[in-house]
């Protein structure tokens, strides 16, 4: 028995295998096409960028490609009877199907770990590479034009030459709306663009700063940061790990805290003095936000179920995998006289009209606070789970 297992187990691992590297490879032509989109990128870039796909798109292409690896298998297996002789040696079903759920499992966990630490390294050098190349834009402007110009963030910056990286004799003008322009020339400067705080920084030698009034401030080593000429996406829940959202959270948590402890405070004082108004001279907004602090309170709120739903549903959905094996293997044995393709497309079909929108659903529940998401985003699992019972429990039978 164990001789099939084992022969049962390099097949679906050589199947696995062909099949995950075909998906993955169709979805990397999509994922790097909307990134050089997104992004701006080159060709130099999307050749940059083509490593850090593999490990980000693997969590999503291992549930369906192992669902499509157990059709394809046991659906043979049974098809060439293979299973009916198994049986009538007196070999349990359950012992044949062993090897697809040990395999499924360490998957899971594969997806799991991948999720949680390939998709949020991935993502950050992506952000990196379009870094990089949003600089290398930026210099080849000022080295071609010896102007760069946002308007729409009053940012002007004009130069007479570009060695390298260095700006030579360059004047930096900032004048955001409703405020007045700062203008700052300088022999040379150098820039280093931060990507964390989407910020470049400035490194300027021996120049001055024209302020309002007239007033001019001179300086031998300046750094002034500035913001970032292309917007980047800001990090997304889903592409932080467990252990930065758990970070995040306590964070949130310690913020609301502090706010609610200072507002008792604030109202105690209140009460014992009998201002029961606002003050004069104190802005309404600064009041609202800092007596009352209710709408920080509540985007606090938001983001922390944000955090909490990304966290649980990357459990749940690493946990498909598992899922749609159960339902995936004894479904195939049933079917045996099909084609293992129409097997799959049975099976997929009704993963696709009610998992996915069922995790997704009770996602968005959760995100609004309609539901818990420790137990909601396992909803389309536990279906999944019903389904796996009683197809298992037929395949049992015959």
């Amino acid at each position: 028995m164990r001789l099939l297992q084992r022969h049962i187990l390099f097949e679906l691992l050589r199947v696995f295998v062909v099949l995950a590297t075909l998906t993955t490879a169709l979805l990397m032509v999509f994922g790097v096409s909307t990134a050089a989109d997104d992004h701006g990128l080159g060709p130099a870039q999307v050749i940059k960028v083509l490593p850090y796909f593999i490990p980000a798109f693997l969590p999503y292409t291992i549930p369906a490609t192992m669902l499509l690896t157990v059709c394809l298998v046991y659906g043979r297996l049974a098809a060439d009877q293979e299973v009916t002789a198994a049986k009538a040696a007196g070999i349990n079903l359950l012992s044949l199907l062993l090897p697809a759920f040990v395999l499924s499992a360490g998957l899971s966990v594969v997806a799991l770990v991948l999720s949680d630490q390939a998709v949020p390294w991935a993502t950050k050098n992506v952000q990196r590479v379009a870094t990089e190349a949003v600089e290398d834009i930026f210099l080849d402007v000022l080295r071609n034009r010896h102007q760069y110009s946002e308007p729409g963030k009053g940012i002007t910056i004009t130069v007479m030459d570009v060695r390298d990286r260095a700006l030579i004799r360059p004047t930096f003008r900032y004048a955001p709306a409703g405020r007045q322009p700062t203008v700052i020339q300088s022999e040379r400067a150098e820039l280093s663009f931060d990507l964390e705080n989407e910020q470049v920084i400035l490194e300027l030698d021996r120049g001055h700063i024209d302020l309002a009034g007239g007033r001019q401030m001179w300086f031998e080593h300046e750094r002034r940061p500035f913001p970032f000429p292309q917007e980047l996406k800001a990090p997304r829940a889903q592409d932080m790990t467990v252990c930065a959202i758990n970070t995040r959270i306590a964070e949130l948590d310690r913020e609301v805290t502090a706010r609610g402890m200072k507002r008792d405070l604030d109202l105690a004082f209140s009460l014992t003095t009998g201002q029961f108004g606002m003050p004069d001279g104190i802005d309404r907004a600064l009041w609202h936000d800092n007596f009352w602090a209710g709408d920080l309170d509540v985007e606090a709120g938001k983001k922390r179920r944000q955090l909490e739903t990304a966290k649980h549903s990357r459990f749940a959905m690493a946990a498909s995998c598992l899922a749609f094996v159960f339902v995936g293997a004894p479904y195939s044995i049933l079917q045996a006289r099909r084609h293992f393709l129409t097997t799959f497309v049975a099976c997929f079909l009704p993963i696709l009209l009610v998992y996915y929108p069922l995790l997704l659903g009770m996602m968005n529940l959760s995100k609004d606070g309609q539901v818990d998401p420790t137990y909601a985003v396992w909803a389309g699992n536990a279906a999944a789970a019903v389904a796996a019972f009683v197809l298992l429990r037929r395949a049992l039978r015959n």
